[in-house]
């Protein structure tokens, strides 16, 4: 009874301490580690939750970033440094999908990270050139089944979002659509535009001026709700696939091991940030909504996107690097 009694107040003296902690947290400047170069989407984010995180704690919230290697040397920074709240990772869908690309990751996806918020969903768009005769996702599908292999997707990149979500999508419809792959965005639009390549899947951002302008024809985007900026365009679960739902998400990761309270702090600081409204103004316009979903959904989201994309890069023979 007595051992129980001194376990019982070393457990309460634990947590004591570390909500003490997190109520002076943070105490000094946080690093929010960028998996990539500057400029990109990661990149934009991640400086305009800094300059709000800043404001909201009167301690610099600094973006550094570190790219290289598909993003496994900024993620294996943090992965590696001290659980305390002051070493942060903004990351997409490359966490998920790297384990089943990368022979040899320096870290563990699930297990050397605490999730703190899935901050933002954004949707990527199915498009076609306008000689496509598909007017949508359930026409494609039956065209694509009698017209093996004709037509072709274009994307920017092995292991790729948009290369990965085209396989998906040919899992999921069953159909015999090869890809080329390209050396980013750019060339594949390229392409596309000219009838080279016969679909492409994109962010929303990049697509949206040559949709509108009729050099692209919109099929679907992938999430499971439709998009503010494009409302006329439906979701590819509507539009002939039920079943299909993926998105470019970016979340806030902290090393294993950080405590609790200071998650907390965390997801809740994040979730004032990316809801003030020019955040979310400024993000709806790009096609990208902002979710703030919770660490344990944020864990799940991780958990079955590892075992997802795992299944399509197999199905699709791509071999590890």
């Amino acid at each position: 009874m007595h051992m129980r009694l001194v376990k019982l107040l070393l457990v309460l003296a634990g947590i004591s301490t570390q909500c003490v902690f997190a109520q002076n947290y943070p105490a000094r400047p946080i690093r929010l580690v960028v998996a990539s170069s500057p400029g990109g989407a990661s990149d934009i984010l991640a400086r305009t939750l800094a300059q709000k995180l800043t404001e909201q704690f009167g301690q610099q919230v600094v973006a550094d970033n570190r790219p290289g290697a598909s993003g496994v040397i900024g993620t294996d920074i943090v992965s590696k440094a001290t659980p305390d709240g002051y070493t942060l990772l903004i990351i997409q869908p490359s966490l998920t999908i790297n384990p089943s690309m990368i022979k040899k990751l320096p870290y563990d996806a699930i297990r050397d990270f605490a999730p703190v918020s899935l901050v933002v969903d954004a949707a990527q768009i199915m498009t076609a050139n306008p000689s496509v005769p598909a007017k949508n996702v359930k026409d494609l599908i039956a065209l694509a089944k009698t017209k093996p292999g004709q037509f072709m997707f274009g994307s920017p990149g092995l292991g790729t979002s948009p290369h990965l979500t085209a396989e998906l999508f040919k899992l999921k419809a069953g159909v015999d659509i090869p890809q080329v792959l390209f050396k980013g965005s750019g060339m594949a639009y390229i392409s596309l535009i000219s009838g080279e390549i016969s679909l492409a899947f994109s962010t929303v951002l990049s697509a949206m001026p040559h949709v509108k302008t009729g050099k692209i024809r919109a099929l679907g985007v992938t999430t499971s709700k439709r998009v503010q900026v494009l409302p006329n365009v439906p979701t590819i679960a509507e539009s002939g696939l039920p079943s299909f739902e993926t998105s470019q998400w970016f979340g806030i990761l902290a090393p294993a091991g950080t405590p609790r309270p200071i998650i907390d702090r965390l997801y809740q600081a994040l979730s004032r940030a990316s809801s003030s409204p020019d955040v979310k103004e400024r993000l709806a316009a790009q096609g990208v909504e902002v979710v703030n979903r919770k660490s344990e959904e944020f864990a799940g989201v991780i958990k079955s996107e590892t075992e997802q994309w795992a299944k399509v890069i197999k199905a699709a023979g791509i071999r590890p690097q």
